[in-house]
């Protein structure tokens, strides 16, 4: 049954793929995208009208935003599920732990003081981490006196309330006729900035991260247990979720560097994904990517279709993630009575 589950999600995925090329403010008919096609792949090209301007539109905006999705998107649904599994609560994610705040300080720093493109990257994960690390030992201080879980979501909100006053600040002394409209709009998370040479640079740590959470998440179901039971399986505590918070801080501050801040994408797909998979950690990181790539492809089709101008996928995500994740709360609480 898993393996047919995978295999739906994945012509889901192709289906949506190929749908994402046609939509959007200039129309492409089948005809023409199959005469473009035959154009990559046959060694005699065949001319038709508009060949250049529907082969521009699909190789440099469409292609691009489609790759960019499906990455970030499995990204954040990946990180959340590691998170959620690794600290043994639902309520986790990217954005909670601060990650989303800390990686868009750094990245909105970087863009203030004119850096390289590398030097922002580092900046997004360097502040990324800062920012989890904070939870981290917010909630250590003071888990013995309160409940851990509780005091990670605050530690989480603190440390993001924490970033999000540092990025009000650079906000504050940005040009704002120059680079404060470029940070507020990126903010927002946005898919349209996305071109292959961007990708380029962030396509294969964020690849290598996924596939690096996936390939730990077989001792997740351990650490979901404690760690003492976790101990006395020879687990590595220690090593494992020092990886896993690397691997999914690393992967959500890329995502943040290509996009802006997109929440809920984090939280909610892997709460959905446990009502189709169930809570066996292996099944559900994997499908996770699957299912975070499809959700942010659908959403951001979506945005293309409709309106007539550019929505934010960050506001859009929101608006949906909200009442999906009131509707995995009303399922989960009724299957806990």
């Amino acid at each position: 049954m898993y393996k047919i589950k995978i295999i739906l999600l994945l012509v889901a995925l192709f289906i949506v793929i190929n749908a994402s090329l046609f939509i959007g403010k200039y129309p492409i008919s089948l005809h023409q995208y199959w005469l473009l096609f035959q154009n990559i792949f046959s060694a005699t090209p065949v001319d038709f009208d508009q060949y250049e301007t529907i082969r521009n539109i699909i190789k440099e905006i469409r292609l691009p935003r489609i790759v960019l999705a499906l990455l970030i998107g499995a990204s954040l649904a990946v990180a959340g599920s590691a998170f959620q599994a690794i600290f043994v609560n639902p309520l986790v994610s990217p954005g909670v732990l601060g990650v989303l705040s800390g990686a868009s300080f750094g990245a909105a720093l970087g863009i203030l003081l004119g850096v390289s493109w590398f030097w922002i990257n580092i900046f997004t994960f360097t502040f990324g981490f800062i920012a989890v690390s904070i939870a981290l030992v917010i909630s250590l201080i003071y888990a013995k006196r309160s409940d851990s879980m509780i005091m990670l979501v605050l530690g989480g909100i603190i440390s993001s309330s924490l970033f999000g006053a540092l990025l009000s600040i650079v906000k504050y002394t940005a040009d704002p006729d120059d680079k404060l409209p470029a940070i507020t709009y990126w903010l927002m998370g946005s898919l349209s900035y996305g071109d292959f040479s961007m990708i380029g640079w962030v396509a294969t740590p964020m690849i290598l991260g996924i596939l690096g959470i996936i390939s730990l998440s077989k001792y997740l179901n351990a650490l979901s247990m404690g760690d003492e039971e976790a101990k006395a399986l020879g687990v590595n505590i220690v090593a494992i979720k020092l990886s896993i918070i690397f691997l999914a801080t690393l992967i959500s501050a890329l995502s943040v560097v290509m996009a802006g801040i997109i929440g809920w994408v984090g939280l909610i797909i892997p709460h959905i994904t446990r009502m189709i998979f169930g809570a066996e950690n292996t099944k559900v990181v994997f499908a996770s990517a699957l299912i975070g790539a499809l959700f942010l492809l659908s959403v951001d089709s979506m945005a293309r279709v409709l309106f007539s101008f550019e929505v934010p996928i960050g506001i859009l995500t929101a608006l949906i993630g909200i009442p999906i994740f009131i509707i995995a709360l009303h399922n989960a609480n009724r299957s806990i009575r």
